[in-house]
């Protein structure tokens, strides 16, 4: 064979194998995402020719698909009550994909999940139709409709976890959207109503709860701070601090005063203990606690009950913010829970039920087991650990500090008959007008703690600029704890 056929064969062999190479990348390395591609038709149809596994609470579907007579889309994704779960199911869409629960377990409510091969391939064998694997949330039903019944038509959020576990009872955003909407086979429908929901200015598709824009904590921020205040050991309960009617801060150019949330000091001699300042919330005594105490172990503090790390749940979750350099007027407006500091309703609810469980944090979890259609548990969330942010001792005098608040403070609205209430309200002026999201988080019971509470609504809700978090939030927060404490 001379040399230039030689060649040519050297070039034709190269080429088979680059040719062979490739379509082994394509049809196994690159497979799942090219399947995966929105603009995949053929995977589409596939999807909605078998039936999709419910997603439930308790024994209740509250996402399942139905039969339809379209020789395309066989089956059709319906929310029997889509208001009320539409931030925990989010949508199952032909042309807008998916959301929440619906995307983040998509492989197993398809059926397509590498766990489920071998119950496909029986189901192939013995002529069984193929099913997707249902999810079960943690969510409590009655806790849930009590959370969005009491929240109502205000802009904001609620979160309800388990504190020995981290489960999620109730997740509620307001305001929220009918995943029916985007799940129909009238796909001109849904486009109008997705552009509709996508354009309108109180972003509905985003849940309040762990994403969107996140609020200034105000006061419920001062757990953490009183939390770094014990921790450090040069604090009590019982230390006195100063707590005048009004604080100069400094590091600012004009003259600029820091006033707390009532007319005068926060006691009768412009001094008050720590316990009493965590009571009536006295803004000038956490200020100065916090420029005592130093934005390191504030931020520390912050961040070892959550602020600034990655969550899922497994929804993605928006980390809450404590800003990374402060000068001594940014710490004081900081360790009030103002200035840059950002949080979820999520977030403060860990706080709380970090205290409520001895200073152990858990990891929130909002699906408990996913199950086949023979019910075999395919996976099951067991309780970790997420952090150890405070000592069982500081756990302790923070519960006893927040009765207080409850008892004869600023939370006296949470208060239930024969139950101890540990909680703390919130109340974080934003913007030019003086509007302001109110707060409340805390645990019931007290002395055997059941559950952890967070409740934000977005610029004082229907009580406007007259608003505060003892106000608004706190009677929220109660009926929640009272649907969890009656079951």
């Amino acid at each position: 064979m001379n040399a230039p056929i030689r060649r040519l064969g050297v070039v034709a062999a190269a080429m088979f194998c680059a040719l062979l190479v490739a379509t082994t990348i394509i049809q196994f390395a690159q497979a799942r995402s090219l399947d995966s591609k929105p603009g995949n038709r053929r995977t589409l149809l596939a999807s909605y020719n078998k039936e999709r596994g419910s997603i439930l609470v308790g024994d209740m579907a509250v996402a399942v698909s139905k039969p339809t007579k379209d020789d395309d889309l066989q089956w059709l994704r319906t929310y029997p009550q889509g208001l009320l779960y539409a931030g925990v199911t989010g949508y199952f869409s032909f042309t807008y994909g998916s959301s929440a629960i619906e995307r983040n377990y998509d492989g197993f409510l398809s059926g397509n999940s590498d766990r489920l091969f071998y119950r496909r391939l029986v189901d192939a064998i013995t002529g069984k139709p193929a099913q997707g694997a249902s999810v079960q949330l943690t969510i409590n039903a009655k806790t849930q409709a009590v959370a969005a019944r009491a929240l109502g038509n205000q802009r904001g959020a609620v979160v309800a976890l388990d504190t020995k576990t981290g489960a999620i009872l109730a997740m509620v955003t307001s305001p929220t959207y009918d995943p029916n909407l985007l799940a129909s086979h009238n796909l001109n429908e849904v486009q109008s109503a997705y552009v509709s929901l996508n354009n309108d200015s109180s972003q509905p598709l985003f849940s309040r709860a762990i994403n969107g824009d996140l609020y200034p904590p105000g006061s419920t921020f001062k757990l953490i701070t009183t939390a770094a205040a014990l921790e450090s050991g040069k604090y009590t309960p019982d230390s006195t601090l100063l707590g005048p009617a009004q604080l100069l801060l400094p590091d600012i150019g004009t003259r600029a005063y820091l006033p707390n949330d009532f007319a005068g000091p926060c006691g009768p001699t412009g001094k008050t203990s720590l316990s009493n300042a965590l009571k009536v919330s006295c803004n000038t005594a956490y200020a100065l606690l916090g420029m005592d105490l130093g934005q390191d172990a504030v931020r520390s503090m912050a961040i070892k009950f959550g602020f600034g790390q990655p969550l899922n749940i497994p929804l993605s979750v928006t980390p809450s913010i404590f800003p990374t350099v402060l000068n001594q007027s940014q710490l004081a407006q900081s360790s009030i829970g103002q200035y840059d500091v950002r949080a979820t309703p999520l977030q403060m609810a860990m706080v709380s039920a970090a205290i409520a469980n001895g200073g152990k944090e858990m990891m929130p979890y909002l699906v408990s087991t996913v199950r086949a259609t023979n019910l075999d548990v395919i996976q099951r969330t067991d309780p970790k650990i997420f952090a150890n942010p405070i000592s069982s001792q500081t756990a302790q005098e923070l519960t006893t500090m927040m009765e207080s608040v409850v008892t004869d403070g600023t939370g006296m609205n949470a208060a239930i008959p024969g139950v101890n209430i540990a909680g703390k309200t919130g109340t974080a002026e934003h913007g030019v007008d003086l509007s302001a999201d109110v707060w409340f988080t805390g645990f019931a019971p007290a002395d055997n703690p059941k559950v952890a509470v967070s409740v934000l609504v977005e610029n004082g809700g229907t009580a406007g600029q007259e608003a505060s978090g003892g106000l608004v939030a706190a009677p929220i927060a109660k009926r929640v704890m009272e649907a969890m404490i009656e079951q």
